[in-house]
C-alpha cells in the first residue's frame, strides 16, 4: 500500500541494527569524528561517547592514535544530537551523539577522555596530504573587475577558516609574497576548494599541482595510491598502455563479469595527475576509476609531461574571428571571438612544442575598393573546453590559471616576453649548475 512516511525503514533499522557496544562504567571518553566551527561555540568536535559520563565543564584531554597527549582543556559546553537537532545538556553518558566545545587543537580521529585514561580508541587515521598548489593574488590585468574578494588579507582568512574545519586541507604561507600553499589529497578536491571560493566572489591564481615528496635517509620518497580500475574488456589494453606510461604498477588483473574487467594499480600520486578525464575519453565514459592513499615509496623517475608549447597573446583587447581564423592551422584555440585577452594570456594550444606568440587581435584591413564577388564567411574550429581541474591539470611549472567568479584563464607566470626569457636563462643555469655538482 502507499507510504506516508519512513516508519517501517526505521522500524526496520531498529530490529536489526545492533545498537552501539558502550561501557558506561569505565572513565569518559569519545571518538572525534567530525570537526566543525561555530561562530559562538568556536570549535566544536563531534562524536559518539563510547564509555562513561561526562558534565559541562568536566576536566578532559584530546590524545591521538598512539596515546600522546595533545591539550587539556574543559568541556566548556555540551550538545546531545536529538534527531537534527543539537540541544545543550549538563551531562551525557555513554551512547550518546554528542558535539562538545573548549578544545582548541584536537582534531578528527583523535580521543576525547578523562585525564585518566591513558588508551587511545581505535580508528582509522586522516591520510595524509600528497598534493599541493600555491594561491597567489590576482595580479593580471583584468584583476579586481570580475571579483568581490581580491586582497591577500581576504583570501588567506578564508583558507585558514577552510583548514580549520577541512581535516584532509593544510595550510602554509609560502615565502613569496602574497602566496599560501595548500595542501590536499589529489587536484579534484584542491579543485572542489578553488571552485567554492570563486563562487563566493574570489579572484585569484592557482599554479599546476605538485606532489608533496619526502626525504628519508638520503632517499627520495613520493605518494603512491593504489588505483582500482572497472572496465569494459574492449578499452583493459588501453588503460593499462595509458597507466604504464605513468609509471603504475599492476598489482591484478582480472574479469569482474558482464564483459567487464577490474584493474589495481599502484601508482605514483604526479602521473595522476589529469588522467581522470583522460580515462573517461578513452573509456567513452563507460569506465569506473577509484584511488586511495597507499604509501610512500622510492621517486619512480620522470613522466612525460604536455608535448605541446602555449599559444600567447601578444596584445590586450578583444579577439575577432578573422584573426583566429588565419591562426588555425598554428594550433588548437581555447578562445571564442569577442573574448578579451590580455598579453601573455593563453589562448590556445601550439601544435609544436615551443611557445608561439600570436596577435588575435588583427582585423581584416578594409578599402573602398570591392571585388565583384562577396567575401567568403569565416569558419572557425570550436575551441577547447576544459574544467577547473583540466585547467589544473593542463598548465606547465611556468604558467598559472586564473580564476574569478566570472572566468578561468590561463596565463604565462611572467607576462612580457622578455621576462620569461629570463626566467629560462635563470632556470637553464641552475639546471647546469646542478648537474655540474
Amino acid at each position: 500500500g502507499p507510504r506516508d512516511n519512513l516508519h517501517p525503514l526505521l522500524d526496520r533499522v531498529l530490529a536489526h541494527v545492533p545498537a552501539p557496544k558502550v561501557e558506561p562504567d569505565k572513565p569518559f571518553a569519545m571518538l572525534a569524528t567530525l570537526l566543525d566551527s561555530d561562530p559562538f561555540l568556536g570549535r566544536c568536535l563531534t562524536g559518539r561517547v563510547m564509555q562513561g559520563t561526562a558534565r559541562v565543564n568536566s576536566p578532559v584531554k584530546a590524545i591521538n592514535l598512539d596515546g600522546s597527549q595533545i591539550e587539556v582543556g574543559r568541556l566548556t559546553k555540551l550538545l546531545r544530537f536529538e534527531g537534527t537537532q543539537r540541544v545543550p545538556v549538563d551531562e551525557v553518558q555513554a551512547g550518546d551523539l554528542i558535539c562538545i566545545a573548549g578544545l582548541a587543537k584536537a582534531s578528527v580521529a583523535d580521543t576525547i577522555c578523562d585525564p585518566q585514561v591513558s588508551d587511545a580508541l581505535h580508528s582509522t587515521p586522516v591520510d595524509p596530504p600528497t598534493m599541493s598548489v600555491t594561491i597567489t593574488v590576482n595580479d593580471s590585468p583584468f584583476a579586481g573587475k570580475e571579483g568581490k574578494k581580491v586582497t591577500s588579507t581576504m583570501i588567506r582568512e578564508r583558507l585558514l577558516a577552510e583548514a580549520e574545519t577541512n581535516v584532509a586541507i593544510t595550510f602554509t604561507e609560502s615565502t613569496g609574497k602574497d602566496a599560501f600553499e595548500i595542501g590536499g589529497r589529489g587536484e579534484l578536491q584542491l579543485g572542489v576548494l578553488v571552485e567554492t571560493m570563486r563562487r563566493e566572489g574570489f579572484e585569484m591564481t592557482v599554479s599546476r599541482p605538485r606532489v608533496l615528496v619526502r626525504r628519508e635517509a638520503g632517499r627520495r620518497l613520493e605518494p603512491i595510491e593504489e588505483v582500482t580500475i572497472d572496465v569494459d574488456e574492449d578499452y583493459a589494453s588501453t588503460v593499462v598502455d595509458a597507466m604504464n606510461r605513468r609509471k603504475a604498477e599492476m598489482q591484478d588483473m582480472r574479469s569482474s563479469g558482464a564483459g567487464k574487467t577490474r584493474l589495481v594499480f599502484f601508482a605514483p600520486s604526479r602521473g595522476l595527475i589529469g588522467y581522470p578525464s583522460r580515462f573517461l575519453t578513452d573509456t567513452r565514459g563507460t569506465g569506473v576509476l577509484n584511488r586511495v592513499f597507499h604509501s610512500y615509496a622510492e621517486y619512480k623517475g620522470d613522466i612525460p609531461g604536455r608535448r605541446n608549447g602555449a599559444l600567447i597573446a601578444s596584445e590586450t583587447g578583444t579577439a575577432v574571428a578573422y584573426a583566429l581564423f588565419n591562426l588555425q592551422d598554428r594550433g588548437i584555440m581555447f578562445i571564442d571571438p569577442q573574448t578579451a585577452v590580455y598579453q601573455g594570456m593563453i589562448v590556445g594550444e601550439h601544435s609544436r612544442e615551443n611557445d608561439l606568440e600570436i596577435n588575435v587581435l588583427k582585423g581584416k584591413k578594409l578599402t573602398n575598393v570591392r571585388a565583384a564577388g562577396t567575401d567568403e564567411a569565416v569558419t572557425l574550429t570550436p575551441p577547447r573546453r576544459m574544467s577547473l581541474e583540466d585547467m589544473m591539470a593542463y598548465i606547465d611549472s611556468d604558467e598559472l590559471l586564473e580564476v574569478t567568479p566570472k572566468s578561468l584563464r590561463l596565463r604565462k607566470r611572467y607576462l612580457l616576453d622578455h621576462e620569461r626569457k629570463k626566467f629560462r636563462r635563470q632556470i637553464e643555469a641552475e639546471e647546469l649548475a646542478a648537474s655540474g655538482a
